[in-house]
């Protein structure tokens, strides 16, 4: 029996070598490998390596590791997921919950936690929510405000 650290190994290495686009898919994969797992022991692997959906065309995803650099690209790129992929931003005093597209949370809640903001306290990320806490009523306020903007563009 693998460790979780050797499974998420083999994770990474099946999503860099194939298009893995489900989460059934990676199940499989990892069966003919000869690695019996669950798929809520794959989903819990994917959202601790913090896995993203890219787009691959004609409505398909795959899974790939998140490959983020300097800030000012992680910005860009959060312009771009939030264009694309948020629907909706909600606030109550200091927290905001916004909804993306199903498989795109955890995506979105990396790049703001690698912002690093002091307005920021932190983010809980599922398949379609994330719950992200402002240190305060003002700053949440503030905050709803550029992310509302990020994601109409």
């Amino acid at each position: 029996m693998l460790s979780k650290e050797q499974r998420q190994k083999r994770i990474q290495d099946i999503i860099t070598r194939e298009s893995v686009s489900t989460q059934s898919d990676l199940v499989n994969l990892l069966r003919a490998e000869g690695i019996h797992v669950t798929q809520a022991t794959v989903s819990r692997d994917i959202n601790e390596m913090r896995l993203v959906r890219l787009p691959i065309g004609k409505g398909r995803h795959r899974y790939a590791l998140a490959q983020y650099g300097a800030h000012a690209d992680v910005e860009e790129q959060l312009a771009r997921l939030f264009q694309n992929f948020v629907h909706d931003i909600d606030r109550g005093e200091n927290m905001l919950v916004i909804r993306t597209a199903d498989g795109h949370a955890t995506g979105v809640a990396l790049l703001l936690d690698r912002l690093r903001r002091d307005d920021i306290v932190g983010t809980i990320a599922g398949e379609d929510t994330i719950f992200v806490v402002a240190r305060t009523t003002e700053e949440g306020e503030a905050l709803m405000e550029e992310l509302h903007a990020l994601m109409l563009g």
